[in-house]
Order: C-alpha cells, then sequence, then structure tokens
C-alpha cells in the first residue's frame, strides 16, 4: 500500500493570504501546505479520502490517471469543495465516481453540487454514483475500510484505517471505544493544528500525548495552521517517531 499526502494544511493552507509570519513567509517546501487530503494505492486500487478546494492542483501534481472512489470524513467545505472534479475521471474512465459518506455528508454534497444530483443533468457535470456509510467496516473493490468516528467539537467526523495505517483529521476528541480500533497499527496521520488550544483540533501537545498512547511504529500530524510556525523548528522537537507531515510525503506500507 502506497499513502500520499496531498496536502497536510488547515481550511486556508499555508502560506494564508496577506500573512506575514515567519511559516507564511518560508522558503521551506514543506511549508507550502494545500488543504488536507491524501490519496491510497492498494492492490491496484486507487482512493482519495476527501476532495478539498486544491483537488485538481493534488491530482496534477501527483500525476493521478486512474481513481476508484472518493471517501469523505465530513462536510465541511475545504473537505469537499473540489468534487466537481472529479469530471475528468469520468471523462477518461468512462464510468461514474462513486463517492462513499454519512449520510449528513451526502445529504451537504447534494445541497452544494446540487447540479450533479438532478434529474435533469447539463452536460458535463460530475456523473456520481451515491453510497452511504456508516459506523461499521465497509470495502470498496475488496479494499476494506474501518471508520473511526471522531469529534470535530459537536460534529462526528469518521477517520479511517486501511491494514496497518489509520487517518484522522479535524479531532478534538477520541472516545476509548474508537480509540481501540486505532491500536496496533504501524502509521498514523493525525491532526494537529497548532500550538495553542483550540476548540475544535487538537493542538500539538494533545497530538503528541495521542501518538504517546498509540506507540504507531510511526505518526505523521497533518492539518497543520500557519500558527503552528515554521515546520522544521517545530520537527526537530518532536519524540523520535512523531514528526510533520509535509505535502507530497510519501509513506509505503
Amino acid at each position: 500500500m502506497r499513502i500520499t499526502l496531498l496536502g497536510t494544511g488547515t481550511s486556508q493552507g499555508v502560506p494564508v493570504i496577506a500573512c506575514g509570519c515567519t511559516a507564511c513567509q518560508s522558503l521551506d517546501f514543506r511549508d507550502k501546505r494545500l488543504r488536507t487530503s491524501i490519496h491510497i494505492e492498494k492492490d491496484g486500487q486507487s482512493f482519495v479520502i476527501d476532495t478539498g478546494p486544491d483537488f485538481r492542483q493534488q491530482m496534477l501534481r501527483e500525476g493521478v490517471k486512474k481513481l476508484d472512489a472518493v471517501i469523505f470524513t465530513h462536510e465541511h467545505k475545504d473537505h469537499t469543495a473540489g468534487l466537481d472534479d472529479v469530471r475528468a475521471f469520468n471523462f477518461r474512465q468512462k464510468k461514474d465516481m462513486p463517492i462513499y459518506g454519512r449520510p449528513n455528508v451526502i445529504a451537504q454534497l447534494k445541497q452544494e453540487f446540487s447540479y450533479a444530483f438532478g434529474e435533469k443533468k447539463y452536460p458535463g457535470v460530475p456523473q456520481l454514483e451515491v453510497h452511504t456509510i456508516d459506523n461499521t467496516p465497509f470495502s470498496i473493490a475488496g479494499i476494506n475500510f474501518t471508520p473511526i468516528e471522531v469529534m470535530h467539537l459537536r460534529l462526528p467526523v469518521f477517520g479511517f484505517r486501511v491494514g496497518d495505517f489509520t487517518y484522522i483529521t479535524d479531532a478534538n476528541y477520541i472516545s476509548p471505544e474508537e480509540k481501540d480500533k486505532i491500536r496496533g497499527t504501524r502509521v498514523l496521520v493525525l491532526n494537529a493544528l497548532q500550538k495553542e488550544p483550540h476548540v475544535s483540533h487538537f493542538n500539538l501537545d494533545e497530538a503528541v500525548e495521542l501518538a504517546l498512547e498509540i506507540k504507531a511504529e510511526a505518526t505523521y500530524f497533518t492539518h497543520i495552521s500557519h500558527r503552528m510556525g515554521p515546520h522544521k523548528q517545530v520537527d526537530d522537537l518532536l519524540p523520535e517517531g512523531i514528526n510533520l507531515a509535509y505535502d507530497g510525503l510519501v509513506i509505503d506500507l
């Protein structure tokens, strides 16, 4: 299995428009963060988790030529806004794009992209095949996904475990029962927004605490704000086996 981190930034990305902070002014490529998303390749299948506003750019940058399904963590715009660009895969693959999400996510997509769900569609709109999921394991083309329900303040969000890899974004609480689904994972990608406390995301200290509890072989932090500071300054201070992720990071399992 190969995982590519397509984007590791928060809703505004890094650099933030018109910001002069050290992270936004950094010349380090690791401080250039598109909105959070990942690409998973396993057994000849290709999946994306979340299509944020930078989806098109991410697909072009990574040279993705085939996409078998899109899985959504939740309905916030920084995780869904690029859905329209699956049209390119519709055209290339000559079939509808399967999308997976919980009922409230699908309802939001139908509102945001109503033109793609109407009975009489304009030629060229995205062609979508809807699959509703809940907090039980499901499979796509023989690849097993285990949802992990986390809380984003009061909004339930799904993380996902695929084999020895677990991906969690937009969380500030995980119940003991859901943590049990993560244990034993070899690689954990987890959100860590900034150093200061935040109402709906783990901050750096909270993410480190959880990573040390789970004890994965490698943990990478994602959904990072410019308020975290420059990548190198923060990464150098993290415990062994824990690192900040960056756009384009490839993980092979």
